[in-house]
C-alpha cells in the first residue's frame, strides 16, 4: 500500500497512527508530498489533491482519513479501533474529534490565504465558538475517562486534533484552560504511536 502525506496534516498523522497502532506501519510506503503544489503523483492518485490518500494492494484509491482508518481497522484483525462492544460511543468521539480538527483546519487555512482578520468574519467567528463549544464538551465528556488500552479511532482523533491546535493554535490554549482534558491527553499521547509522528 501506498499513503501520500505531509508532516503538518492532522488528518495524515491519524492515518499514520492508526497504521502503527494496527500493525500495518510496515505493509505501507510513506508518499511525501506537498499537496498544495498539485504534486503529479498524488493528483494521479487522488485527483482532488488532498490528503491522506491510500493506494490500497489492489489500487484502489480510498480518501479522507476516517473511510481510510475504517478500511485499515477491517485490513488486520488485532487491536480494533472501532470495537464492536462499544462503537457507538467511539465514532461519537471520533466524530467530535474529527469536527474539532476541521474547525482548526480551516482556521489555519483561512489564516494562511486571507490574514488573521479573518478570524473576524462572520464564518471565522463561528470557528472560534465551535472550538471552544468542542472543547468544554470533551473536557466533560472525558473528565472520568482513563487512557483507553488498547486505543480507539474516537481518542486517537480527539488527541490528534488537540495536538494540532497547540501545533498550530497555540493562542487558543487549550492545555491551561481544560485540566482534565490535558491529563486525558497526556496519557494518550505518550504512546509511541504518537510520539514517533508529531508534528514539525
Amino acid at each position: 500500500m501506498e499513503l501520500y502525506l505531509n508532516a503538518t496534516s492532522p488528518y495524515a498523522r491519524l492515518v499514520r497512527i492508526v497504521l502503527m497502532e494496527k500493525g500495518l506501519a510496515d505493509a505501507v510506503t510513506l508518499k511525501w508530498c506537498d499537496p498544495w503544489a498539485d504534486d503529479a503523483d498524488l493528483l494521479k492518485a487522488n485527483s482532488a489533491g488532498r490528503i491522506p490518500a491510500l493506494v490500497t494492494e489492489e489500487g484502489t484509491t480510498l480518501s479522507e482519513s476516517m473511510l481510510i482508518a475504517v478500511y485499515l481497522d477491517g485490513v488486520s484483525p488485532n487491536k480494533p479501533m472501532i470495537p464492536q462492544a462499544s462503537s457507538g460511543e467511539v465514532l461519537h468521539l471520533a466524530g467530535l474529534g474529527q469536527n474539532l480538527m476541521d474547525a482548526a483546519f480551516t482556521t489555519v487555512i483561512a489564516r494562511k490565504h486571507y490574514g488573521n482578520e479573518i478570524d473576524e468574519s462572520e464564518l471565522g467567528q463561528r470557528r472560534s465558538r465551535a472550538i471552544q463549544r468542542l472543547l468544554n464538551q470533551l473536557n466533560g465528556e472525558l473528565r472520568e475517562k482513563q487512557q483507553a488500552s488498547p486505543i480507539n479511532l474516537g481518542d486517537i482523533a480527539i488527541a490528534v486534533a488537540l495536538e494540532y491546535l497547540a501545533f498550530r493554535l497555540p493562542e487558543v490554549n487549550w492545555k491551561e484552560e481544560y485540566s482534565q482534558l490535558l491529563a486525558w491527553h497526556s496519557g494518550v499521547t505518550a504512546r509511541d504511536s504518537f510520539q514517533e509522528t508529531a508534528f514539525v
